[in-house]
């Protein structure tokens, strides 16, 4: 199914996204107006080490009220792979490279009002890098066991929904052997 798309219009354009009005019709005929914030898209990345560890951050978010737990993510810059993307984001934020990595699919997070798609991926065979947070990034990198992960979800400790998605995803990757998606060129 397909809307026919009546009108648009930009009503705020932000550092990350543009939010839009678009008035369409839908198939059954009735016409709407809907506001969808348009987004470039980002990467997400579980960076695993040999030790069945993870590197996860705890990242102040303004928006949720304080600091939460995450898998290291960011925004696709202009004409950016999602690997690519993946790779500078694991750098600057934890301060580790990696040789391997492997997709491990993609989420929509918000469906309803938002076109941004998150690529996640599994990164392996770390090495030491300069981290190189932005100016607005507070976070504080840690390293943990990737059950006690599985089990923060499980108390409610982490709620972010691409780390959610993230570690599962990982971890039927490491149990099955059989990503979600295609290796990826790294």
């Amino acid at each position: 199914m397909r809307a026919t798309m009546n009108q648009r219009v930009t009503l705020h354009e932000g550092r990350v996204f543009r939010l839009v009005r678009e008035n369409v019709t839908l198939e059954n005929g009735v016409t709407i107006d809907l506001d969808i914030i348009r987004h470039p898209g980002a990467s997400a990345i579980v960076p695993l080490t040999e030790n069945n560890t993870l590197f996860m951050i705890k990242q102040y978010r303004h928006a949720a009220g304080g600091f939460i737990w995450e898998i290291p993510a960011g925004t696709l810059d202009p004409n950016e792979s999602p690997l690519e993307c993946a790779k500078r984001e694991l750098v600057e934020e934890t301060g580790f490279s990696a040789n391997k990595w492997q997709k491990l699919g993609e989420i929509t997070p918000v469906p309803g009002y938002s076109d941004e798609r998150i690529h996640i991926f599994c990164a392996t065979d770390l090495a030491p890098a300069r981290q190189d947070l932005d100016m607005d990034e507070i976070l504080h990198v840690h390293e943990v066991r990737f059950d006690d992960a599985i089990a923060m979800i499980q108390r409610g400790e982490i709620q972010d929904g691409k780390t959610i998605s993230g570690l599962f995803m990982a971890s039927l990757w490491l149990n099955d052997g059989v990503p979600a998606c295609s290796v990826s060129n790294a």
